[in-house]
């Protein structure tokens, strides 16, 4: 039985601004949610970010409020089912989402497993990550060439914050920094319309630049222009932002692309993430799992979520290094991997509030 539940708030600097098509931010801020019950204290992390598919900061609050109001003197298990009746709809996602971590640990703690074997008895424990190395006009070829010595063979940049032909410029710039077998994951947030997202396709085929995906090419990505665009690329185009307002009716056949980016946060939870990836992979569409630059306390379940799914692509969950300060230890890459612990629960742990 949950005994006691609550939620402080954090605000966390970045160390160095995030930049996008969709907007940028300096600070993540949100709040630690917490359960206890037999000694044993489960975490989760709402960290709201609108531009990504989460509802505001205001609304986030007060669904917290009402819901860890209720948790007091309940089941974990009655506890997650009212979760899903209350938050039937995406209205409050990452609301539910730092709810469904916080009982998800806390579960697992008192079962003595991983929060990914809790999750699929059939996880691994050992994750291939990408580094995100901020917006493509900001990079210069140093740091394009101390990723790769780190390990990473997949770099993830944001395009679409100038013009097609303006990042493509800026790519074959870099281009001599880039050796074998690094690839290129590049992120246009929806930045371009169907004619720009064709050039800038056909122009990285012309070049040879080794791209792995390109992630929400399109302002009005429907499953058609996706098509039509994937028929074009030889690399994964992958949906994203874009998911939230689609998993009412969402067939992974039906999309275009041939790839989903998932982030728990903005889809509601773990297990809805979960069952999501697995009806893509049943229709051969690849997953990807990637965090909102969230907090250890969010980072570390979505980084078991993502050994529940246990797809060899690479995650975007290198993202600890961009916050200047944090909750608790993070979840660190070594050589483009993460490597998770075999300890009950998710890995969190706090470390004293200042």
């Amino acid at each position: 039985m949950i005994e006691r539940a609550g939620f402080r708030p954090y605000d966390l600097p970045l160390r160095q601004g995030w930049a996008s098509a969709r907007g940028g931010f300096t600070r993540r801020l949100g709040w630690l949610v917490w359960a206890e019950s037999e000694g044993l204290t489960g975490y989760g992390d709402c960290a709201p970010l609108p531009a990504a598919g989460t509802e505001s900061h205001e609304i986030a609050a007060s669904a917290l409020k009402r819901l860890i109001s209720a948790l007091p003197g309940q089941e974990i298990a009655t506890a997650l089912a009212a979760l899903d009746v209350e938050c039937a709809a995406t209205t409050t996602p990452a609301a539910r989402f730092a709810l469904d971590c916080a009982l998800a640990d806390l579960a697992s703690r008192r079962q003595g497993l991983s929060l990914r074997r809790w999750l699929a008895p059939e996880a691994v424990d050992r994750l291939a990550v990408n580094t995100l190395l901020g917006a493509l006009g900001q990079l210069d070829r140093e740091t394009l060439v101390a990723a790769q010595a780190q390990g990473f063979r997949v770099l993830k940049l944001k395009v679409g914050l100038r013009s097609p032909p303006e990042d493509l410029e800026a790519l074959m710039t870099l281009m001599p920094a880039l050796k074998a077998p690094t690839t290129l994951r590049l992120d246009a947030n929806g930045a371009w319309s169907l004619d720009q997202a064709r050039w800038f396709i056909e122009s990285l085929v012309h070049t040879q630049v080794p791209i792995e995906s390109i992630e929400e090419p399109l302002a009005e990505p429907t499953p058609k222009r996706l098509a039509e665009l994937q028929a074009l690329a030889p690399f994964p185009l992958a949906l994203d932002e874009s998911l939230p307002t689609r998993l009412a009716t969402l067939d992974p056949t039906q999309l275009g692309a041939r790839r989903l980016v998932l982030k728990p946060a903005a889809l509601g939870g773990l297990n809805r993430t979960l069952a999501l990836a697995r009806r893509a992979q049943d229709a051969q569409i690849e997953v990807v799992v990637t965090s909102l630059v969230e907090s250890a306390a969010g980072l570390w379940p979505t980084a078991q979520l993502a050994g529940a799914i246990a797809t060899p692509v690479a995650h975007g969950l290198a993202t600890a290094d961009w916050l200047a300060a944090d909750l608790g230890a993070t979840p660190r890459p070594r050589a483009g991997w993460i490597e998770l612990p075999d300890r009950p629960g998710s890995g969190f742990v706090p470390t004293a509030p200042s």
